[in-house]
């Protein structure tokens, strides 16, 4: 609660194929990623719409708008986050609550040296082992030469929970260096190349 006792801000917060599908992991994932923050939206709710106003932000991805960058179970509870994000924003708005959702992209964290195998505490205390891990991959996937870090994350969040997006909700603000707009122009350009040089190579056959 503020010093005000008002709620005016509530923020909410896993990697498998087809083939190897358990139902029991997949419910585990829905059970943290989607009723987890369907739970935070129902209490924030109730005190918002009670003093007439609030932003509610749900932590999404972009693994929940753009496949195979991340795991089935996990891409699609974050793809229920945004849409359940949009429901609620059209039910809530007339009681003064806007809902948005923010997408991160690779964001330098512990969690990807967890799922390398790092010891947890290891894990979040060597970030520029992601950092660094991230870096290799980034010519290929992000427009923006940047990797980006958790700082990013809360300025973008500080908007959406401040007055200067008074007027939005239902929004999905993606946070990933352009990832979700498409490949770096220089991949896209060497791949066209290569599909150029083919029908070169097969003319001259």
């Amino acid at each position: 609660m503020s010093v005000h006792d008002q709620l005016e801000l509530a923020f909410t917060f896993h990697w498998n194929t087809h083939a190897d599908a358990n139902l029991a992991d997949f419910d585990a994932a829905v059970a943290v990623h989607v009723r987890g923050v369907l739970a935070g939206m129902k209490h924030a709710a109730r005190v918002m719409a009670t003093q007439g106003s609030g932003s509610i932000i749900n932590v999404a991805s972009i693994n929940g708008s753009r496949a195979g960058l991340g795991g089935h179970y996990y891409s699609a509870a974050k793809a229920a986050v945004i849409h359940l994000t949009r429901c609620a924003a059209v039910e809530l708005g007339e009681k003064g609550i806007r809902v948005n959702s923010l997408s991160p992209g690779p964001i330098a964290t512990g969690i990807f040296g967890k799922g390398a195998g790092l010891a947890s505490d290891e894990a979040d205390q060597k970030v520029e082992v992601a950092e660094a891990a991230i870096a290799t991959v980034l010519p290929r996937w992000q427009p923006l030469p940047i990797v980006g870090s958790v700082d990013d994350i809360a300025q973008a969040a500080l908007f959406l929970a401040s007055d200067a997006s008074r007027l939005i909700s239902g929004h999905n603000l993606v946070v990933d260096g352009g990832i979700s707009s498409g490949w770096p122009v220089s991949v896209t350009r060497e791949d066209i190349g290569r599909f150029q040089m083919a029908f070169q190579t097969s003319g001259s056959k």
